[in-house]
């Protein structure tokens, strides 16, 4: 079991809704919890296997929704106290709302309802978990490999590159490497 990113899930709801209401705009419940599923999955991909938030996506008919978060979003946004997040992780959220955050809910619908987890999920029956690993695993795969709906972005697509300054004083952009598999592993 890994330790995620941020002490608790509020920590990234209070980062995204903040950013929607900085860029002026209104961010609905449903796209809320399809940004956060979808960082949630990036995140596993991006920082091989580790968790974003400690949050738990379960099924329903509409998209994913990490339950506690929806009962306590259903009246309004609630006073809550953040802790602001490390600076990879907002430089990472930053990243999914540059991808994502222009979207409508629809959109990112289209994007999320026909992955194999959520479909999995969903077909177990309504609020049964979806099991992060499988969604990180299906956005890893090369975009062939998992038929990519148009508009399905790779991790490569999503994280923004992060720039530096060469020896010879150009800025360049930086990608933090990680190994690849060995040929020969599925």
């Amino acid at each position: 079991m890994s330790v995620s990113a941020v002490p608790s899930t509020f920590d990234v709801v209070v980062w995204f809704t903040d950013r929607a209401l900085n860029d002026g705009e209104y961010l609905q419940p449903t796209k809320l919890h399809r940004l956060m599923y979808l960082a949630q999955g990036y995140f596993a991909v991006a920082f091989r296997g580790q968790k974003l938030m400690p949050a738990t996506f379960v099924a329903e008919g509409g998209g994913p929704v990490e339950p506690d978060v929806w009962r306590v979003y259903a009246s309004g946004r609630p006073y809550i106290e953040s802790v602001p997040p490390p600076e990879r992780v907002e430089q990472f959220l930053d990243s999914i709302w540059r991808r994502f955050g222009s979207h409508s809910a629809d959109y990112l619908g289209n994007l999320i309802l026909g992955h194999p987890p959520f479909q999995a999920a969903l077909a177990e029956g309504q609020r049964s978990e979806i099991a992060m690993a499988e969604v990180a695993a299906f956005l890893a795969k090369p975009p062939a490999a998992r038929g990519r709906a148009p508009g399905q972005p790779g991790v490569e697509d999503v994280l923004r590159p992060r720039t530096a300054v060469s020896a010879t004083g150009k800025a360049v952009s930086v990608r933090r490497w990680t190994p690849g598999r060995p040929k020969g592993d599925s």
